[in-house]
């Protein structure tokens, strides 16, 4: 398995309307063989909420956290 260094920080900040979101995306190994892609997000400095996914190949996750960052991103989300 390659290394897994796909770790992806996006915020959305708007002060107009007092926006201030967070959204983070993790690709981690599981205890049994698969990957995860782990989403993290919520309110800039509380502590948030987290999904977790899991796929049995390192392509198919990567394939999954790039289809929801081009997502976020298409919603005003910045790196």
């Amino acid at each position: 398995m390659d290394t897994l260094t796909d770790d992806i920080h996006l915020r959305r900040i708007d002060p107009a309307i007092n926006m201030h979101r967070f959204y983070g995306l993790t690709i981690q190994p599981t205890l049994f063989g698969g990957v995860s892609v782990m989403r993290i997000w919520g309110r800039i400095g509380c502590q948030g909420q987290a999904m977790i996914q899991t796929y049995e190949t390192l392509e198919d996750a990567r394939e999954e956290l790039s289809r929801i960052r081009k997502a976020k991103l298409r919603k005003g989300y910045r790196a």
